[in-house]
């Protein structure tokens, strides 16, 4: 069947599973902010973030489950699954393709602590529950970096995303990456372990609209690069031009589900 056809008769179905989709982060977003006001009142710090935590990973692995399910998306994560046997903190850094990155490293790292924006941490919907789980919001630099140390110096593994934001449309990989990884790095003395995502769609890229249908089923894929540590004498701004440069040569590697430029595809 052509391609242009199977994508007009799949249309019916992907706007019910699309607005399923949205209902199901409506429904449970507003359910763990009504329940996180009083937990963060009657546990312990700590037993709240372990409780808060693991409330999104059960919401977001099941998320994950609709998406394969519906024909929505194929995510490969088996590389991420060599993360639950690290029995150290480190920082793991991806680049970010679209909204939904965080929902599929979470699905399978259920401890992982996230910065995030503290937009994000207001939002009635998605705020609730970031809250419970101690996620970090990253309006002040000082306070962001106090923080991310604290919660690694307690064994945390740190989700943090080297460009800051998604990769904007007009990029050919990545952003220019930030410093706020080999800052955290270089006080925290952990390491930092690069993850190449790759996709065959730009969906819910920077600029992309929520109501735009994209071809689906989206695939992705999910790698790990080789762990890198800040060098005794390596500056901040020589560790982030190092980790860039490697994002950008592993990206632009051919591979089938390489970044296509825009007006490619």
């Amino acid at each position: 069947m052509p391609s242009t056809l199977r994508w007009w008769l799949r249309a019916p179905w992907d706007y019910v599973a699309m607005a399923l989709g949205l209902s199901y982060w409506a429904v449970f977003g507003l359910l763990f902010t009504l329940l996180s006001v009083p937990l963060n009142l009657i546990l312990p710090r700590k037993t709240g973030e372990r409780v808060g935590r693991l409330m999104i990973h059960w919401a977001f692995r099941n998320f994950v489950i609709y998406l394969k399910l519906s024909r929505l998306v194929d995510a490969d994560l088996r590389a991420l699954d060599q993360l639950k046997d690290l029995g150290h903190p480190f920082i793991l850094a991806p680049n970010h393709t679209s909204l939904w990155d965080v929902v599929f490293v979470i699905a399978r790292l259920p401890f992982a602590v996230c910065v995030m924006k503290e937009s994000i941490l207001k939002n009635v919907f998605l705020g609730g529950g970031a809250r419970l789980a101690g996620y970090i919001p990253n309006g002040s630099t000082t306070r962001m970096i106090r923080d991310v140390s604290q919660a690694l110096d307690e064994g945390g593994q740190l989700l943090l995303f080297p460009e800051g934001t998604r990769t904007r449309r007009e990029a050919r990989w990545i952003n220019p990456f930030k410093g706020g990884c080999a800052i955290i790095a270089s006080r925290a003395k952990v390491p930092v372990i690069p993850v190449f995502i790759r996709s065959n769609s730009r969906f819910t890229e920077k600029g992309w609209p929520l109501w735009k249908r994209p071809v689906f089923p989206i695939t992705m894929e999910f790698e790990l690069g080789e762990m890198q540590h800040v060098l005794p004498d390596e500056t901040v701004q020589e560790f982030t031009a190092r980790l860039e440069e490697l994002f950008v040569r592993e990206l632009s590697r051919p591979h089938p589900l390489r970044r296509e430029m825009v007006g490619g595809e």
